[in-house]
């Protein structure tokens, strides 16, 4: 199946059935084990379609690993595709979380798109499979190009169906919210933050709890990265921004973490 066919196929796509028949003949063509359209929306409700079994489904839902999903974490941090392997798995909570989703046929290399959609809406479009290393490098070097391609036309399909899931758009945010935010994004501490605003950091934390609400954001993190990528505030460098590579991006990660 050429790119161009598989397209067209999901261009014709009249339903959720046929986007799910598309992603299944998506993952026999590149003889992997799992292909996954995920999205989250800002209240933490998901919904997506894929080929991960059903009992893991429920069961990550059931455990609520959204939360300690280091995939789904690590997307809300960057803006261009990342392997499994570049992601933060140190944590006791990330380790366990890697162990129960091999254990369940996700396989051990993974390689996700974040896609960033109207108002703030964020999905994944993930492709996963069990080889060892030197395996996975070589596919994602050959094909990450059209997954890319793809990703973006299963968001478009997914907003088409399921327009009531797409977020509202975001409230304004007031001066100090946008100070806030742009400070945090260009890597400084709350504490550094608050000294330059010339405010507490009780109130520094209002400000940037205020501005969470109103982007519909799950935590700093997340808030940062919506205000980012819907142009509410500017980085110096804005294309190393949208590249995912900032001023001060990694010791902002750990610092605005929530």
């Amino acid at each position: 199946m050429q790119l161009e066919e598989f397209l067209e196929n999901l261009e014709r796509a009249a339903g959720l059935e046929d986007i799910q028949s598309c992603i299944i003949g998506l993952r026999d063509h590149y003889q992997i084990d799992h292909i996954v359209y995920h999205w989250v929306s800002s209240d933490g409700e998901q919904y997506g379609c894929g080929t991960y079994p059903p009992a893991w489904v429920q069961h990550y839902v059931d455990h609520d690993y959204l939360r300690i999903d280091p995939v789904v974490i690590g997307c809300f941090q960057r803006f261009h595709p990342v392997d499994w392997k570049r992601l933060d798995w140190s944590s006791k909570a990330a380790r366990a979380f890697q162990k129960d989703a091999i254990a369940h046929g996700v396989g051990n290399q993974g390689f996700s798109i974040p896609i960033r959609g109207p108002n703030g809406q964020f999905a994944l479009f993930t492709a996963s499979h069990n080889c060892d290393d030197a395996v996975w490098a070589a596919f994602t070097k050959t094909n990450q190009r059209d997954l890319i391609l793809i990703a973006h036309y299963f968001n478009h399909k997914a907003l088409e169906f399921e327009k009531k899931r797409t977020p509202e758009p975001a409230k304004s945010l007031s001066p100090r919210e946008i100070d806030a935010l742009t400070y945090l994004a260009m890597g400084y501490g709350r504490g550094q933050v608050a000294d330059m605003l010339d405010i507490s950091e009780h109130t520094l934390r209002a400000y940037i709890e205020s501005a969470r609400f109103k982007l519909g954001a799950m935590n700093t993190t997340h808030a940062v990265a919506r205000a980012l990528s819907e142009g509410l505030i500017v980085v110096g460098g804005a294309a190393r921004a949208a590249a995912g590579d900032w001023p001060g991006r990694d010791q902002a990660q750990a610092r605005i973490a929530v």
